[in-house]
């Protein structure tokens, strides 16, 4: 009996041992409605999900250097800082609304506006869902690169539903780009993995084109389309079925 009662407390001893080399942590959701809310929530190692309740104004471009998830929910983050100079975000400060830097992130539903660009996947990890908007910034969309003490490939995930919205993109304004610094990019979407090399610019539909991509706003204007003619069809139906109906009263 003795035996036994030793062994259960030498258990017990052992499990109260490791306790302090255990790290338990409880990972939340934080909602955020401005800048220095989202950026508190960023900095809190407990919180895995931000949540954003309205639109947000920032002053300085928003690093996230740890593996989180942010829900947009199709509202918008904008730089109102300044410039070099105090000029507009057609002058280049390397001004990025949000920059992923070496960590895993997934971003859903939520536009990135007035920057540089939206966008910088510095040597991280990033998943797209949803609808991503990224019109409005000065140099274009996204930009998949390193720059200096990066050894990462850049990689970027998405869905071939995901909806990215790019309004002002232009041949000097792309959606998604690679820097001439960077060697390559890995972009996945369903499966499909395409590696970008230095100085590739895309625009949206490029983008859509090489990853058979589904554009809503497109299926939207074929339903549109597609409504209209049914109902074409059934006036002239009705109007046949008229035209047919006085004929034989006569």
């Amino acid at each position: 009996m003795i035996k036994k009662h030793t062994g259960i407390l030498v258990v017990i001893l052992m499990v109260l041992a490791m306790i302090p080399f255990l790290k338990v942590q409880a990972l939340e959701s934080a909602t955020v409605y401005n800048e220095e809310t989202l950026k508190a929530a960023i900095k809190n190692e407990d919180i895995d999900l931000i949540v954003l309740s309205e639109d947000i104004e920032t002053h300085e471009k928003i690093n996230i250097t740890r593996d989180l998830s942010i829900d947009g929910a199709n509202h918008t983050i904008k730089y109102a800082g300044t410039f070099k100079g105090g000029s507009d975000n057609t002058v280049w400060d390397s001004i990025y609304v949000l920059q992923v830097y070496k960590c895993e992130v997934t971003i859903k539903d939520i536009k990135l506006t007035n920057g540089n660009a939206g966008l910088l996947v510095n040597g991280g990890r990033l998943k797209l869902e949803g609808k991503i908007d990224l019109s409005g910034n000065g140099f274009g969309g996204m930009e998949l690169g390193k720059g200096v003490g990066v050894s990462e490939t850049p990689y970027l995930e998405m869905d071939k539903d995901t909806d990215i919205v790019n309004s002002t993109e232009s041949d000097n304004k792309p959606t998604m780009w690679v820097p001439d610094d960077t060697e390559r990019a890995r972009v996945v979407v369903d499966g499909k993995d395409v590696t970008f090399k230095a100085g590739d610019e895309l625009l949206v539909a490029e983008i859509e084109e090489i990853f058979d991509m589904e554009n809503p706003e497109t299926g939207d204007m074929f339903l549109v389309f597609g409504v209209v003619g049914l109902l074409g069809l059934i006036t002239l139906g009705f109007g046949l079925r008229e035209l047919t109906i006085t004929s034989k009263k006569h």
